[in-house]
């Protein structure tokens, strides 16, 4: 998986989930991440990632994600002359999430 997709596939899900968990709660009578609340709006996202980049004759360049242990990487195609390496890189994304509003739940779209 690409770099980017995989920052993109996550905010979208970690937002999309707060907002269904929302719905969930207003149904239970509770509130998460309410209006008005002691709570903080803006998180951050922290990441820390394993890129993997590859170069070689029949390989096809470029960054991948690994999700799992570093030390099983492997790669997909095979390659007469490869150079391959594997990196960490840590970062924070901040996010305002979606506030629960007062009187009725969020519609999901």
């Amino acid at each position: 998986m690409e770099l980017q997709n995989f920052i993109e596939e996550t905010l979208k899900q970690i937002v999309s989930g707060v907002r269904g968990a929302q719905e969930s709660a207003f149904e239970l009578g509770a509130k998460i991440n309410p209006r008005g609340g002691s709570l903080v709006e803006m998180r951050n996202v922290h990441f820390d990632v394993a890129v993997s980049t590859s170069e070689g004759t029949e390989t096809k360049g470029g960054i991948s994600v690994f999700v799992g242990p570093v030390g099983s990487v492997g790669s997909q195609d095979q390659s007469d002359v490869a150079s391959s390496s594997i990196s960490r890189i840590k970062f924070s994304v901040p996010v305002k999430l979606p506030i629960q509003p007062k009187a009725r739940p969020i519609r999901r779209r």
